[in-house]
């Protein structure tokens, strides 16, 4: 029996490239980088802010490791003032959260955006749902797809990986299911192909939000 549903936040329960690719893209901007069409920024989010300026910075030889540091702080700088500019709920999202509270069936988010930034988007955007946990990267756990933070959401709610499930929207997700033993949906909706859900070892596949609840 499934009592707890894992969410990863970014491509999974709300739409957030677009906030994204205009945080890194003034940051690369203003400090003389080359910027990236938003939608290629699809392929460089997932795996957490260090990483993805590292994915959008085209760096120059000789350029100083300090460049990125600037870069990381720019980025974080604008996406605290605009990190709800366009970023939304995806459709049948809360509608499904809503029918996890009618069950009886708990759920939390773990993501890789720093966690300050997650615990603002989700208060601001599902202020009637009651998450379990609410989970960014934070220092004391290394980022997805290690299990660690995993491990410790089970931990602080008392429940089993066989009744957890985790659902994500990228390969980085999969991972993640699979390191910490737990059954895993990948959704269509979200940033990357389903293809590559496929092959990261989804156990399922949702292409609308209401798909979830079959799988419970």
């Amino acid at each position: 029996m499934t009592r707890l549903c894992i969410f990863d936040l970014d491509g999974t329960l709300i739409n957030s490239l677009y906030d994204l690719a205009d945080a890194m893209n003034y940051a690369l901007h203003k400090n003389g980088f080359p910027i990236h069409q938003r939608e290629q920024y699809r392929f460089m989010v997932g795996s957490g802010i260090s990483v993805l300026a590292d994915r959008a910075m085209v760096v120059p030889e000789g350029t100083e490791s300090s460049v990125k540091e600037t870069i990381l702080a720019d980025f974080n700088a604008y996406y605290n003032q605009h990190n709800m500019d366009c970023t939304v709920p995806y459709n049948g999202i809360l509608p499904l959260l809503n029918e996890l509270d009618a069950r009886g069936i708990g759920y939390a988010v773990l993501s890789n955006k720093p966690d300050v930034f997650t615990r603002q988007i989700v208060a601001a955007l599902f202020p009637s749902n009651e998450f379990a946990v609410v989970m960014g990267k934070r220092d004391e756990y290394p980022r997805k797809p290690d299990p660690a933070s995993v491990h410790a959401i089970l931990k602080m709610l008392d429940v089993t990986a066989e009744d957890c499930l985790y659902i994500g929207d990228s390969n980085i997700d999969m991972q993640t299911a699979r390191n910490a033993h737990l059954r895993s949906i990948g959704v269509s909706w979200g940033f990357r192909p389903v293809q590559e859900l496929v092959d990261s070892g989804a156990d399922f596949i949702a292409d609308k939000p209401s798909d979830i609840l079959r799988f419970l």
